[in-house]
């Protein structure tokens, strides 16, 4: 049911990123659940991990791993291998190693990541046994199969490109996403990796990974629940041929920033368009905060109420369930009396209250269509964020109930 998320885009090739898709049976037979990805040598690889103090296995094996110059990415799905303890943990270290031993590298050249069930043991020998099909299937074209390789419960993959010209080069940005549900990141999205194969320092890669994912990634919610599993990785080739991008300014590294921020945009609104049950993709706007933080609660106290998201997807304008969310979001010494909330550019209250001009027909209107942007002036401050969500509908709660059935 996904709100306005059409087909994949063209996903251009990059150069000395190579995807291999394969089938181990993880959760269904023949279902394509095994995606291995090749960096060619001198890559430069940043991460972003969940902070969900469950983690799974893969995540801590990734994180630990990250600084050793990896190589080659190894997602499964199907199967989260999180909260499985000890065991889980070795089973995801024996899929590093069966990798590394077929690719020719060190085990800790390799990067796990799981999605799927929590709390059921990663089935290491199916893995394994699906490597050596995926790496024969490597491929710098094979975006769009692992797009749906690395699917759950999504209806559709997920991906974005750019390229742009460095210093008389061409450069390609690419990348794929998956998530559909317990999507409230606190880093980056469910799974998420982009490849460039522009020529950029490990730190100034870095930072722009966080910088970016703050910016989209960290900007999106299904259901308010922060996974145990999200990884969002940046993977630079250097095989472009610009001159190396050693510092976070310049007009190199101003071009390669807006491109990746852009391709991260795009995935993780493809993720909310994609979100379980969604009917409606609804931006949260508020402006006029005092700071930061003041607006990311607004905006989340808005974005997570169930009795706002349910009215989204009756499209009833029930406009005082707003008001109510915004003043349980603990903004200090808020005044309501100079808050207006608007439903598109339909102005609903003002100065705290009804606004005198509005009619219940005009928020009806808004309310029924496929996308909404509700957008809150706070008159505190000059700051502003931006937040995506969707609507709560029953298709959601039979998604999620039926999940392990």
């Amino acid at each position: 049911m996904a709100v306005g998320l059409g087909p994949l885009p063209t996903l251009h090739p990059v150069p000395g990123f190579r995807l291999g898709i394969a089938s181990a049976g993880i959760k269904r037979a023949g279902r394509k659940d095994i995606v291995v990805m090749e960096a060619a040598e001198g890559s430069t690889i940043a991460g972003v991990f969940t902070r969900n103090a469950f983690c799974a296995a893969p995540v801590t094996l990734a994180k630990q791993h990250l600084p050793s110059s990896p190589r080659y990415l190894l997602v499964n799905t199907g199967n989260a291998n999180a909260g499985t303890g000890k065991p889980g943990m070795q089973a995801a270290i024996r899929t590093c190693e069966a990798l590394a031993g077929l690719a020719g590298v060190a085990t800790e050249q390799v990067l796990p990541f799981s999605t799927g069930v929590i709390g059921e043991l990663l089935p290491a020998d199916k893995v394994i046994g699906a490597l050596p099909a995926a790496l024969e299937n490597l491929g710098e074209d094979h975006w769009a199969q692992a797009a749906e390789g690395i699917m759950t419960t999504d209806t559709l993959p997920k991906g974005a490109s750019r390229q742009i010209t460095l210093g008389g080069k061409t450069v390609t940005i690419t990348g794929i996403s998956k998530g559909a549900g317990m999507i409230k990141p606190d880093m980056a999205t469910m799974l998420g990796y982009i490849a460039t194969d522009a020529s950029v320092s490990a730190q100034v890669l870095q930072g722009l990974l966080r910088e970016s994912s703050d910016l989209s990634f960290n900007r999106i919610t299904i259901d308010g629940d922060t996974s145990t599993n999200d990884c969002c990785m940046l993977i630079a080739t250097g095989l472009a041929g610009n001159p190396q991008i050693t510092e976070a300014r310049g007009t190199d590294y101003e071009a390669l920033a807006e491109a990746v921020k852009a391709v991260m945009l795009e995935l993780a609104q493809a993720i909310v368009r994609d979100g379980e049950g969604a009917t409606k993709f609804v931006t949260v706007q508020v402006n006029g905060g005092g700071n930061r933080n003041e607006c990311l609660d607004v905006g989340y106290a808005v974005a997570h109420s169930p009795l706002i998201k349910t009215a989204l997807f009756a499209s009833d304008p029930n406009w005082g369930r707003i008001l109510a969310a915004v003043g349980r979001a603990g903004v200090p010494d808020l005044d309501v009396e100079k808050i207006d909330v608007y439903l598109d550019e339909v102005c609903i209250t003002r100065n705290g209250g009804r606004a005198e001009e509005y009619r219940e027909e005009q928020g009806a209107r808004i309310m029924a269509q496929a996308e909404i942007t509700i957008r809150i002036e706070l008159g505190r401050g000059d700051c502003s964020e931006t937040l995506w969500t969707t609507d709560l509908s029953h298709e959601y709660v039979r998604i999620n109930a039926e999940y392990r059935t």
